[in-house]
């Protein structure tokens, strides 16, 4: 019975294989009788058939060419050009030819169909004899490997029989690759099911065994194509999930990730798959993570070690132009080899950080980024890891700096020594060494590398590792050993950086013409600038910081004026936006140490510096273009001016302490006279550059001023009565609203050809209303001293009549002389809000002597105001004389 169960499931699973090889059969069969139908049909046309040789010409004598006619037949076509082979022995379709419905149904889809029900009949037959207990689970297994057996012999006897008839089949529906798929799909299953669910394998055979199975798909794909190789590449990475243990053993499976990777890696250079080996390198470092928790790593020297594997098979098979890797082109970067050699860096550093820079890791790493320089510089098509390296070199020093422990702010014991543990004493000396050996190393490569190239791209990526890496690592150990506090020797250390810097940029501009060479001497001279600037960071106080940034920008507008090259226009600007964040973080630039005298503090540093920088990196950047950059820079001078004016005010009004309370109206009346100040310069300035930006700039800072005037100076005035302080005349009236009167009547007489009419109109009808609010306080400080009182006296009333008249008489003179109509229709303004205040406010309020002489006075100015214009403006002409009649009376 179990002989005869055991013949009716090999019958089963045959079945399948005979049907497609009579199917296979059959459409060779019926390809010929295609041919064989075509050739009869051109025949009887007398044509011969598409794709097929004319038979040759009869040879023609001199004789038979005399005695006919008939020219001689054509030369005989020469045959078609044979259809080319793929590496599996397949013929590939002739692109020109299109495919039908039937030809698709009956090509591809039933194959790919067919494969799917293999697989699947297989684990439904084996669910059959589970359900219904026929056969035990020892021969499941074994005719779960005998199924698995026959159909990869199937798919390796169809490859061959295909070779050799001919067939000409399609790439995307390949039967061999398709039954051999099958056949390792089910040899996966057999094992995992050898081991889960029946217990017959133990965890290291069953792990052998699903890598053997993935590493036999790996090399039936040279034979079959990309299709198996892919399956096989997934199942060989994610044979492990498939068996588990209570104690995993990280040596055998980074050992087995290692074969696996190396197996992959040398397909996919063979058949030059680069899906194949960007799959490869992503799983296989995909798998350096388990146990790495940020907790003491497991089995770190296992981890390690895959790190390591993976950087070196990799740069064996797929670093182009290195051991066994393609073929590079001369200054070709080759994306593929730097995601090869980055990720291995990335896992690297990856695992200093999570083992809290274990030396074993830190020390891999630093031997990984030695590694990729040297790759580099061998060939470079791998010139793009070396500023990944550098990056990540960057970081690790970073997260070294930054790391903190708790143990390290509790205070040493001492008597409580049982009770409070003793703080962690730092070692600096390894990281001291790692982050000179990495400054020496970029540095040194990145100024050798110069010149090597025919692209710039090449000597660019050395260049910016070689400036920037020892920068990071100069600043990561002064974070972490000085604190940012002061330090001369960090001091001496950048000054020693920036002349370094500066004598490789000079030796590259006295070096003959290359690729490159002037961006590396533009790095070069940037990067002494910045380490300049580091030097005065280290050297002095914390707020110097900001300074050193911001010196920065005028260095590199300055290398832009001698190398003209974009991206160091735009460095310039990210400075101006680095310094804009930082005092955005910290307005008061140092905390609390201002200082309490006003205007020389180190709100004038902080501020002061680097609006002065952003005007002249401005200016510099600004002689070769007025692009984004320039824009940008010149709007963070606008911005940091404006800041200091701002900063300085509130300063002296708070008594240093910015973020207290203080007098509003005094602040204010300070930021009115300074933003009409920045806008009359801001005029001057644009009227000299024409820039955009100032120009923006000079109408943004008028409209934050005259708004302040209508919200804050003229509202301070309506919602009462202000103490005035100072003397008769020179006083806080005459600061918050004489003299912005003064500087408003400027600007609109500046702007008179500069700004359109409703520009000029603002300006002057907010001068006039300062004036008189000016007169008008300045009235009541003579008649009420420094506290100004509600009740207003009959000789108040008429004086402040006869002052806004004569304003008025003065204003308009003014418009006379310089033949302004806006002047004059101001003047008459005042004069007719003087006549409404006579006749409804005067004439109402005060009596006797007092109504009279302001009545009569306003009569005669306004007899002789009309006097004036008929004279002056609107004469008439005089009428025409006639001669007197005279009577003759001879």
């Amino acid at each position: 019975m179990f002989t005869l169960i055991v013949l009716l499931g090999l019958a089963v699973l045959a079945a399948p294989i005979v049907a497609i090889v009579a199917l296979i059969h059959a459409a060779a069969v019926r390809r010929s009788v295609r041919l064989l139908d075509a050739r009869v049909r051109s025949l009887e046309s007398g044509s011969p058939p598409a794709g097929m040789v004319s038979p040759p010409a009869a040879k023609v004598t001199p004789a038979d060419a005399h005695a006919s006619p008939v020219a001689p037949e054509p030369p005989p076509q020469l045959p078609p050009p044979s259809v080319p082979t793929s590496p599996a022995g397949q013929a590939a379709a002739s692109p020109s030819q299109p495919i039908g419905f039937e030809e698709r149904f009956g090509t591809r889809w039933v194959v790919w169909v067919g494969g799917v029900a293999l697989a699947l009949g297989g684990i439904f037959l084996v669910r059959y004899t589970i359900e219904q207990d026929l056969i035990g689970p020892g021969v499941r297994i074994l005719l779960g490997a005998l199924l698995a057996f026959a159909l990869v012999a199937a798919g390796e006897w169809e490859r061959r029989n295909e070779t050799l008839s001919g067939l000409r089949g399609l790439p995307s529906a390949n039967i061999p690759s398709i039954l051999t798929a099958a056949g390792t799909t089910v040899a996966y299953a057999t094992v995992y099911a050898a081991y889960a669910l029946y217990g017959y394998l133990p965890p290291p055979a069953a792990f052998v065994l699903l890598g053997a199975v993935a590493l036999l798909t790996l090399a039936a794909a040279l034979l079959h194509g990309p299709a198996l190789a892919g399956l096989g590449v997934i199942g060989a990475y994610l044979a492990p999930l498939l068996v588990s243990s209570a104690e995993p053993d990280y040596w055998s499976l980074y050992v087995y990730i290692g074969v696996v990777s190396a197996a992959g890696f040398a397909l996919a250079r063979w058949r030059l798959w680069r899906w194949l080996a960007i799959m490869a390198i992503l799983l296989g470092a995909l798998w350096t993570l388990p146990g790495t928790g940020f907790n003491p790593v497991e089995a770190l020297g296992a981890h390690v070690f895959s790190a390591l594997a993976g950087f070196a098979l990799a740069a064996i098979f797929l670093v182009a132009g290195l051991l066994y890797g393609p073929p590079a082109a001369s200054g070709e970067v080759d994306p593929l080899s730097t995601l090869a050699l980055s990720v291995y860096l990335l896992v690297a550093a990856f695992l200093v950080a999570a083992s809290q820079h274990d030396s074993v890791a830190l020390t891999a790493f630093v031997v990984l980024t030695a590694a990729t320089v040297g790759i580099a510089w061998r060939t470079e098509a791998a010139i793009g890891a070396v500023p990944v390296a550098a990056l990540l070199a960057m970081a690790v020093m970073a997260d070294w700096a930054v790391r903190m422990k708790v143990a390290s702010l509790i205070a040493p014991s001492g008597p409580t020594a049982p009770a409070i543990p003793e703080p962690e004493r730092f070692e600096y000396g390894s990281h001291l060494v790692v982050a000179a050996g990495w400054a020496a190393l970029f540095g040194i490569a990145g100024f050798s590398a110069q010149g090597r190239s025919v692209r710039a791209l090449v000597p660019m990526l050395w260049c910016a590792a070689g400036v920037f890496a020892p920068l990071a690592m100069l600043i990561a150990l002064y974070y972490r050993i000085a604190q940012l506090d002061r330090s001369l020797p960090f001091a001496a250390l950048a000054l020693l950086v920036a002349a370094i810097y500066a004598v490789a940029a000079e030796a590259l501009v006295q070096r003959e013409q290359r690729p490159g060479l002037m961006a590396g001497g533009a790095m070069y001279a940037t990067g002494a600038l910045a380490a300049l600037a580091l030097a005065l960071t280290f050297a002095l106080e914390k707020g110097w910081l900001t300074i050193g940034l911001a010196l920065m920008a005028p260095g590199a507008a300055w290398v832009v004026e001698k190398r003209p090259l974009p991206w160091l226009r735009w460095f310039a600007a990210i400075v101006v936006i680095i310094v804009a964040a930082r005092v955005a973080y910290e307005p008061r630039i140092v905390g609390a140490a201002l200082g309490t005298t006003p205007i020389i503090n180190w709100l004038l540093y902080g501020y002061g510096v680097p609006a002065a920088s952003f005007w002249l990196a401005g200016w510099l950047l600004r002689r070769r273009a007025d692009d984004l950059p320039a824009r940008i820079v010149d709007a963070g001078a606008i911005l940091f001016t404006v800041l200091l004016a701002i900063a300085e005010i509130r300063h002296y009004v708070t008594g240093g302490e910015i973020y207290r309370p203080a007098n509003w109206t005094m602040e204010v009346m300070l930021d009115v006279n300074v933003g009409l100040a920045m806008t009359l310069g801001l005029e001057h300035v644009r009227g000299r550059s024409g820039s955009f930006v100032h120009n923006i700039g000079a109408l943004i800072v008028a409209a934050l001023t005259f708004a302040a005037v209508v919200l804050d100076l003229i509202n301070a005035v309506e919602a009462g009565f202000l103490p005035v302080a100072g003397s008769t005349f020179f006083n806080t009236t005459l600061l918050g609203y004489g003299l912005p009167a003064v500087l408003a009547i400027s600007l609109a007489l500046i702007a008179r050809t500069t700004r359109p009419l409703p520009y000029r109109a603002v300006a002057a009808i907010s001068a006039v209303t300062l004036a008189l609010f000016y007169l008008t306080l300045e009235v009541q400080r003579l008649f009420h001293g420094p506290v100004l009182w509600e009740i207003i006296s009959d000789a108040e009333q008429y004086t402040l009549s006869t002052v806004w008249l004569v304003f008025g008489i003065l204003l308009l003179a003014v418009g006379f002389m310089l033949r302004s109509q806006p002047a004059r229709l101001l003047a008459l303004g005042v004069i007719t809000l003087t006549i409404a205040k006579v006749f409804i406010v005067d004439t109402a309020s005060i009596s006797g002597i007092y109504r009279a002489l302001s009545v009569i006075g306003l009569g005669v100015v306004l007899l002789g105001i009309g006097r004036l214009y008929q004279r002056l403006l609107y004469p008439r002409s005089p009428p025409a004389t006639t001669e007197p009649l005279r009577l003759d009376l001879e």
